[in-house]
């Protein structure tokens, strides 16, 4: 029987990749979006992909939207908590409304997101959950504050998720990517681009399928005694 898996975030960037690799394994997929009703439209045209629109940030939208796909889809075994966004400024200059709205996607965002799924999968003995954090959450960014700090507390709540939900069969893991080639880091000017390339010892950007096939290997059986983890995908970048 095929597993559903949701992922939140998932017709665009690292979330499309994500997506489509889990279709190409034989997942039944469900992707969310926050806003972008033609991308999301291009996006299931594209793919077959279901889409499913709400915001991450809103728990009652969370809870009401998985319901739905639960309803069209069956029930969810695998969770990618892939949306994010970034508010980006010096700690001086940050508002408290930066701090609060990445916040409440990126870190509140993956309890609106898993906590839902979280009794049916204790129920039916089996559940992988996959955090998308970022290298940034790991070593700290000039900038972004409020951004590496829900990406650290995100390692927090997988190390804590995978002890609960081990005896489950439910084990949650994390991925931290260092710089990837999608549209936003494409977009900044080409002198940055190269600046950042020159502090990767790999020489190059990682690609969205690079951290696609991760999040394919932790929703594995083949993953059940990984569990708690975080795997670095960084091309050498930073290590812990």
């Amino acid at each position: 029987m095929a597993r559903t898996a949701l992922v939140t975030g998932g017709s665009r960037g690292i979330g499309a990749a994500i997506s489509k690799a889990l279709q190409n394994e034989g997942y039944t997929v469900a992707a969310t979006y926050a806003g972008n009703d033609e991308a999301a439209a291009k996006f299931t045209e594209e793919t077959g992909i279901k889409t499913y629109k709400w915001n991450a940030a809103d728990y009652d939208a969370s809870k009401e939207g998985i319901a739905k796909v639960e309803a069209e889809l069956g029930p969810i075994d695998v969770v990618v908590a892939n949306a994010g966004i970034t508010r980006d400024a010096p700690f001086h200059k940050m508002t408290p409304q930066q701090w609060k709205e990445v916040v409440d996607t990126n870190l509140t965002g993956v309890f609106n997101t898993v906590h839902p799924v979280w009794p049916g999968m204790r129920e039916r003995g089996f559940g992988r959950i996959v955090v998308i954090s970022s290298i940034n959450g790991q070593k700290g960014q000039f900038g972004q504050v409020n951004y590496a700090a829900t990406k650290a507390g995100d390692l927090g709540i997988v190390k804590s998720l995978a002890q609960e939900g081990a005896a489950k069969g439910i084990t949650a893991n994390a991925i931290c990517p260092g710089y990837i080639a999608t549209d936003m880091v494409m977009a900044v000017p080409e002198k940055v681009r190269e600046a950042i390339i020159g502090q990767i010892p790999t020489g190059r950007l990682g690609e969205p399928e690079e951290i696609a096939r991760c999040v394919v290997f932790l929703a594995s059986d083949d993953a059940g005694f990984v569990n708690g983890s975080t795997i670095t995908a960084n091309g050498g970048q930073f290590f812990v």
